[in-house]
């Protein structure tokens, strides 16, 4: 029960959601997710080692990068089941949507620098 619970609590708060809806379009760096959600970096850090944690999302380091994405292959098949069903739960969220938008124009190198 309690890695039941441990899922349910990593998807409690609505920017992890946000931060789940944004990785499904495309691989994002902090900045880029810090930029979209008007975060503080630290706030956003500390919601990507829950995720993390919890096996929703994956860090690819490429040289300074580090690069995080959904995790296509978790070893918890409940996380696979809450990430095919995300668009019904949360689809149609204005919010999402606007972020869909932002993450498709999202160029790191402009909010990051090089």
């Amino acid at each position: 029960m309690n890695e039941s619970t441990n899922i349910f609590k990593a998807l409690s708060d609505k920017n992890r959601l946000r931060i789940l809806k944004m990785l499904q379009i495309k691989p994002l760096c902090v900045c880029e997710i810090t930029e979209i959600l008007q975060l503080a970096p630290s706030t956003v850090s500390q919601h990507l080692s829950i995720l993390k944690k919890e096996g929703f999302i994956l860090e690819d380091r490429d040289g300074k990068w580090a690069n995080y994405l959904i995790n296509q292959r978790p070893a918890d098949q409940r996380i696979s089941a809450v990430l095919s069903s995300l668009d019904f739960w949360i689809g149609d969220n204005q919010a999402v949507e606007d972020d869909k938008q932002k993450v498709k124009v999202s160029d790191r190198y402009k909010i990051c620098g090089t």
